[in-house]
């Protein structure tokens, strides 16, 4: 008996998408604890009509924990690095939650709903840990686990804009990067998000879970004339590679920091009072990081997956962190961390393959940029 109760418990967990998944046919795993689709047909067509046209993306096994009252600000200000008293309500913030020693514990994005509601988007994996940490360093803010009240859906791509528009009032061209604002989407109240993490335009709707199966719907329809599809984890994860945008325990983890992640953009050393890890991190500034997280692309032929060793002079230093042959530039690149007098772009290396070494070199990220308008 107690196995059988265990086993249930450790089942993953199904998101108000997955209907719409089994109905597609998609091929579901595993993930965060959750079945999520990791590709409806091909990845590469996927990928391509991100960058072409749009992709949906059902990203609701994220998790959401929620701070308010008069403490919020000064409580989301102790655990993040980046300096929310300078974010409009309206506003959303990349960030990160470190530890005393300047490790990641997590990457968020920070909405501001008002001047004392803050929503914390964190990573599904890290849902209780980050729960469990803001509750231990901030208790006085409260925080609160909101996650299984909202499903979450990304619609993403140059054509984004245009599908959207058919299904709300809301006035999207008056919405910046990194800013939302609340509205009807299809006749359901939403968050209306300019975030994402593919490199593209786009929007990341937050909506009530029984409501995100018929706006799912809805969106496809409308989009059906600009070539829209359902997109999974697969081509979610080659786009952000493509752009360099770091994954949560592959690229970044409590073992790297910020600054050697490249992210010193959203740490604010200077902001008052500071934060957890902002000592650690002003000495490791100061002092100069010992290595940095660089991309690379193969110089011959192969392909870089996590987990590849990576080696200097015939000595392995590290290993891939990320990797993929790239759908949009047609060559293998890749993330990985070197030491920093080894890091400048045009540095050599070379990635074991199979027991064969395989050159590289360092080069500018990110790989892909998106197209001016």
């Amino acid at each position: 008996m107690d196995d059988a109760l265990n086993a249930r418990a450790m089942e993953p967990r199904q998101t108000p998408l997955h209907p719409a998944h089994v109905r597609a046919d998609a091929k579901l795993v595993p993930f965060a604890g959750f079945w999520m689709p990791v590709q409806y047909g091909s990845l590469l067509e996927e990928h391509q009509a991100v960058r072409e046209r749009a992709g949906l993306f059902d990203v609701s096994h994220m998790g959401e924990i929620v701070l308010t009252g008069p403490r919020a600000l000064a409580a989301i200000q102790r655990l993040a690095t980046n300096d929310l008293a300078a974010c409009a309500v309206g506003q959303a913030m990349y960030a990160a939650v470190c530890n005393e020693r300047g490790g990641i514990v997590d990457d968020v994005v920070v909405y501001r709903r008002a001047a004392d509601d803050f929503l914390v988007c964190v990573n599904a994996a890290n849902r209780a840990k980050d729960l469990a940490w803001f509750a231990k360093h901030v208790p006085e803010a409260a925080p609160r686990d909101e996650g299984d009240d909202w499903a979450q859906l990304a619609l993403q791509g140059p054509r984004a804009s245009a599908i959207l528009a058919r299904l709300t009032r809301v006035d999207l061209a008056a919405i910046g990067t990194y800013h939302f604002r609340d509205g009807e989407v299809a006749g359901k109240p939403c968050i209306v998000a300019r975030t994402g993490y593919t490199g593209e335009d786009g929007f990341e709707l937050f909506c009530r879970p029984d409501d995100a199966l018929a706006l799912w719907d809805a969106l496809l329809t409308a989009g059906a004339p600009d070539g829209l599809v359902p997109c999974g984890l697969g081509a979610r994860d080659t786009l952000r590679t493509e752009v360099r945008y770091c994954l949560y325990g592959n690229d970044i983890d409590e073992g790297t920091t910020p600054l050697e992640a490249g992210l010193g953009w959203i740490v604010k050393l200077g902001k008052p009072g500071g934060f957890l890890g902002s000592e650690a991190l002003a000495r490791q500034k100061a002092e100069g990081v010992s290595r940095k997280l660089v991309g690379f692309t193969l110089t011959d032929r192969g392909i870089p997956r996590h987990g590849y060793p990576v080696l200097l002079d015939g000595r392995k230093v590290s290993e891939v962190r990320s990797g993929t042959m790239s759908p949009t530039l047609k060559i293998p690149i890749g993330l990985c961390y070197l030491p920093a007098d080894r890091a400048a772009v045009g540095q050599p290396f070379a990635i074991e393959i199979r027991g064969r070494p395989v050159p590289a070199k360092v080069v500018p990220t990110p790989f892909y940029k998106r197209p001016s308008v």
